[in-house]
């Protein structure tokens, strides 16, 4: 089952706003919202709409059963090949430098 901050983490992986997830899932923002901040729990039909919402834009869960919970973007065979073709295009990668 899907917790709050694993929705908030996917709608940040998706590019998707509370108000678009909204509209997608057919669900209101406010539930959303308090789900995220973990201040209420949808019902479990509700839960499933939102996770079946996000997976459909890409995103896949990590439930406690694979090693712990997470969620991440899901890329096929060819996606995968697109991103590494983007990768080499500019030459040798350096290290980020993250502040």
């Amino acid at each position: 089952m899907m917790t709050g901050p694993q929705c908030h983490a996917a709608r940040a992986l998706v590019d998707l706003t509370r108000e678009q997830l909204a509209t997608l899932s057919g669900l209101d923002k406010d539930t959303i919202t308090r789900f995220e901040r973990q201040l209420a729990q949808p019902s479990p039909d509700q839960l499933d709409t939102l996770e079946q919402a996000l997976e459909s834009l890409g995103a896949t869960f990590i439930h406690e059963s694979d090693g712990g919970i997470g969620v991440r973007l899901k890329f096929g065979a060819a996606e995968a090949r697109q991103v590494a073709t983007m990768e080499d295009e500019g030459g040798m990668a350096a290290d980020d430098k993250v502040l």
